[in-house]
């Protein structure tokens, strides 16, 4: 049902079509905070230049280069993170994938890979989140009927057990993001308002070293407000300054001003987007070794990795000596929205060629 004969979807020079589904909180592109609706965005749109037939399966407006299929009026971020209209979101998709002549579905959400035998197409996952305990039960299960794709090696060696398909880093669209070679005084911490993203490490860090702190990010479920007037609040003042979630232009010019971005995570990150981000508008990341990080930032060249928050003070002070151009050229090399769809194509392919996962993802015996 929905899928095109396989043999005229044959040879890397044939068209494919694929439908991608986003997550069901934000529009895409998002106007400010949301990693997941910024690489899909950002996917969509890189895969169509390559002459990808897609169609985006999202709630509210039509933003990006694809054919669109609304699952919903209107996005509600307040709603982020409720089982409910996850679960309602993934219902709908059986039907809207039903006449879209499709080889293959790439589903960025957590509980639409569960309605995959409804639709019978073959279906590529991408685990946005973290694989370990009951979520990696999950993606292992997931993974013995659906094409499982990790965001880093550091993200997959948390779940050997699961049958990956491939490890595809995010991209972005380096044109979209203002290159600065000169930058302001102040270090930037941008994310969301969790204590696994670090924010009082990234105080702590930046007084010690004498610098200007601008913190930045979502605050909007009742989790991260608490945390924040907890935690975080009592902290600001002097040079510390909290501008709250930022998006769109100011969001780009905070990166490019910064002398850094400050990523001091303190849990298993299996990508960080904002590190790339940062990078594309000529910006080093100062960061802890923690999930992704030493995946994505080449130590002494876009950055400095500590292994402590103690050391984050002179990781600080010495973010000038990196080149801002190293930093942009490291993401037109290997962390671009171009990058990204040829590996997600290359993925796409196998999976409309075999009608699942692919053999090699799946574990010796």
């Amino acid at each position: 049902m929905g899928a095109l004969p396989r043999t005229d979807r044959e040879g890397d020079g044939a068209a494919l079509r694929v439908a991608v589904v986003a997550p069901p909180w934000l529009e895409l592109p998002p106007d400010a905070y949301g990693g997941v609706e910024s690489m899909c965005s950002d996917l969509v749109d890189a895969l169509v230049d390559r002459g990808v037939a897609v169609t985006l399966l999202a709630p509210g407006r039509h933003g990006t280069a694809a054919a669109f299929r609304p699952t919903g009026p209107t996005a509600d971020p307040r709603l982020m993170g409720q089982a409910l209209p996850e679960v309602v979101h993934a219902a709908q998709l059986p039907e809207l994938l039903m006449d879209l002549c499709v080889d293959v579905v790439h589903d960025n959400t957590l509980a639409g890979p569960l309605v995959a035998g409804s639709h019978g197409l073959p279906t590529v996952v991408t685990a946005h989140g973290p694989v370990q305990g009951d979520l990696g039960s999950y993606y292992r299960t997931l993974s013995r009927r659906a094409s499982l794709v990790a965001l880093s090696d550091a993200q997959r060696a948390h779940l050997p057990s699961a049958r990956w398909a491939a490890t595809v880093p995010n991209g972005v669209r380096p044109e979209r993001f203002p290159f600065r070679a000169t930058k302001d005084g102040y270090a930037l911490f941008l994310g969301r308002m969790s204590p696994d993203k670090g924010p009082v490490w990234a105080i702590d860090a930046a007084r010690a070293a004498g610098l200007p702190l601008v913190l930045a990010a979502k605050c909007r479920e009742d989790a991260e407000k608490a945390y924040f007037e907890d935690n975080v609040e009592p902290l600001l003042g002097g040079a510390v300054e909290w501008i709250g979630e930022v998006g769109g232009q100011q969001k780009h010019d905070l990166l490019a001003g910064a002398r850094c971005l400050l990523f001091p995570i303190d849990w298993e990150e299996p990508f960080g987007m904002v590190m790339i981000e940062a990078m594309a508008c000529g910006t080093p990341v100062v960061a802890l070794r923690r999930g992704a990080v030493p995946e994505v930032v080449d130590h002494g060249r876009t950055g400095w990795v500590c292994d402590r928050p103690a050391e984050l003070p002179a990781a600080l002070l010495r973010a000038a000596e990196i080149d801002p151009r190293a930093c942009r050229a490291a993401v037109e090399d290997r962390f671009s929205a171009a990058a990204l769809a040829a590996g997600y194509e290359r993925v796409y392919r196998q999976v409309a060629a075999s009608g699942g996962p692919p053999a090699a993802a799946r574990p010796a015996s």
